[in-house]
């Protein structure tokens, strides 16, 4: 499987992070390890939500789209 998930800053609730992986469990803690440079400064990060897909290519365009335009509407009025 793989996923699109949505993280929100502890420190700073105004921090969220939109990101893709196959292995959510792995990516969170990654991101509270201070791993990505998009997201060291604002540890520690909680999940709030995350979308399953069966396959990559799916999940890398829902990906683009709730990072932008319409999508990123859509994504602020329904998971933050």
């Amino acid at each position: 499987m793989y996923y699109v998930y949505l993280i929100r800053s502890i420190k700073d609730t105004n921090k969220t992070y939109i990101g893709f992986t196959n292995n959510i469990d792995q990516r969170l803690q990654k991101h509270n390890e201070g791993a990505s440079i998009y997201t060291s400064d604002f540890r520690p990060w909680k999940l709030v939500a995350y979308i399953a897909f069966d396959s990559e290519e799916k999940a890398l365009k829902f990906e683009k789209y709730i990072k932008v335009g319409s999508g990123h509407a859509f994504a602020q009025k329904r998971f933050w």
